[in-house]
């Protein structure tokens, strides 16, 4: 965690981390798109980071098996920590899990996660709002794997992006309980989707800009699939919408395209 210039402390992915370069430009495009759709994700930032801070901070190393290496000097990506330090959980036993303050943004989040194909389980924090409030808040972070980690690809599978626990998902009774966000993402326009990748800094994605290209070519095809792709986890063995009213939607399983993009047979 870094303490920036505008006095915020960000979570900070390197560009040299053990994952893949391309996690940070993940991260930054993912946020961008969930923060669109209204979702409760942290904002995400471009940090530079000097030569100077990696050379004086004996903690700004990556340990690798028996091996530590220096953190990469340069551009990184920061996610602003949520709540206070120290008071912020990434866990919570069920029984706390289903008061969250904003539970329901759990299955709106769902959206983001299958459109961008999050190879992950879904990630979050809770924190407290206010210092003696009795409820936690949850915040949605970590989007490194959504588009399939560095592989830039989607090959969507039932139980990928979704939340551990389904108690989560309890109060999902129909395709009114994604919304806002369903009816924003499968409206969002091609210019709106490349606006937020447009600044991502080009040694992100090792500058492969068809790549980029390509990618936001393939999110704009895949709005007509979320839905679809919502319902294969509807239908899964982990049974998580016992609440939902109305018939499935699901007809068919997704098949994945040699150019990465999900069909529905």
């Amino acid at each position: 965690m870094l303490r920036a210039t505008d006095g915020n402390c960000y979570v900070t992915k390197f560009q040299n981390n053990p994952q893949h370069v391309r996690v940070l430009a993940n991260e930054l495009l993912a946020s961008r798109l969930g923060l669109a759709l209204g979702l409760p994700i942290p904002e995400a930032i471009v940090i530079d980071v000097s030569d100077w801070l990696i050379e004086h901070t004996t903690e700004l190393r990556i340990q690798l098996a028996s091996t530590q290496i220096p953190c990469r000097s340069g551009t990184q990506m920061g996610s602003l920590y949520c709540g206070s330090p120290g008071l912020t959980l990434d866990y919570l036993p069920q029984e706390l899990l289903s008061k969250v303050s904003n539970v329901a943004d759990f299955a709106r989040v769902l959206v983001l996660d299958k459109w961008t194909c999050n190879a992950d389980g879904r990630q979050a924090v809770f924190y407290r709002s206010k210092p003696h409030s009795p409820r936690y808040t949850a915040a949605f972070v970590d989007q490194g794997y959504c588009f399939n980690s560095g592989e830039w690809t989607f090959p969507d599978f039932p139980l990928r992006g979704v939340f551990a626990n389904n108690c989560v998902y309890q109060g999902v009774t129909g395709w009114e309980s994604f919304e806002p966000a369903l009816t924003r993402a499968e409206e969002m326009s091609c210019d709106a989707i490349w606006r937020c990748a447009a600044d991502i800094p080009e040694e992100w994605y090792e500058g492969d800009r068809d790549g980029l290209h390509r990618l936001g070519d393939q999110l704009y095809r895949r709005r007509c699939l979320i839905r679809r792709l919502i319902s294969m986890f509807r239908e899964s063995a982990r049974n998580p919408f016992p609440n939902w009213r109305d018939v499935p939607l699901f007809v068919g399983l997704p098949s994945v395209r040699r150019d990465g993009a999900a069909e529905i047979r």
